[in-house]
């Protein structure tokens, strides 16, 4: 699991980061919300955690931004503010979860844990669209100028990609998200379905096309953008 913590208070984030890295975590940092603006849109995360205050861009306008854009990561706020108001503030803007500090790790993880559950189950749009791309997850249909059917590993490699636009995505973080029930995880099996993914978006006419090379990160990007 990938997270994002931006969070202004260097001391708390680098014990946060700690404890999360020791539970198995990977972790980006930011400490200010411009950073965390940009490490957003860069990567693909399956959990951002948000302080509210934070300098540049606060966490709420930070969270409005992101959800008006179309990003549905799971987004767990911290505040050092116990009042009401600032709670339904975050929820309202599209927060998942919030957390008032101080607060036990073992609170955090589990909030953490909750969220990635939540998500999971929860978003999960039957048709997904991208420039003239549609794809069709019940029906496992990949549609543009013509259609074709997907395999169910390939449907799930790209509404993954579909999620996660103009975001490089490492070989082993497609691993662990498409194929994270399989016992052996061979990070071959990745290029050769991202090969049968570039043949049938040529097939259908799609405007989409996959961008990377064995072995390395992947983006999935919209022609003349």
């Amino acid at each position: 699991m990938k997270l994002l913590l931006a969070e202004d208070e260097r001391e708390l984030s680098r014990a946060l980061a700690a404890v999360l890295k020791l539970q198995g975590y990977e972790l980006d940092p930011a400490y200010d919300g411009e950073e965390a603006y940009r490490l957003a849109h860069s990567n693909a995360y399956d959990v951002m955690i948000f302080d509210i205050m934070m300098p540049k861009k606060d966490g709420i306008t930070l969270l409005r931004e992101l959800r008006a854009e179309g990003n549905h990561t799971p987004v767990l706020l911290l505040t050092a503010k116990a009042e009401i108001e600032n709670r339904v503030e975050g929820l309202d803007s599209g927060a998942d979860d919030y957390l008032t500090k101080p607060f036990a790790m073992k609170e955090l993880l589990a909030r953490i844990r909750s969220l990635t559950r939540r998500s999971s189950e929860s978003y999960n749009p039957s048709r997904i669209q991208m420039g003239s791309v549609t794809l069709d997850t019940e029906n496992l249909e990949l549609k543009s100028e013509t259609s074709v059917r997907l395999g169910s590993k390939e449907a799930e490699l790209l509404e993954f990609f579909m999620q996660n636009p103009e975001k490089e995505i490492a070989t082993e973080d497609l691993l662990k998200h498409v194929w994270r029930e399989d016992e052996e995880k061979d990070p071959e099996i990745v290029w050769v379905y991202v090969s049968y993914l570039r043949k049938k978006l040529q097939w259908v006419g799609a405007d989409l096309r996959i961008e990377g090379e064995h072995g390395g990160s992947f983006k999935l990007v919209q022609a003349g953008k």
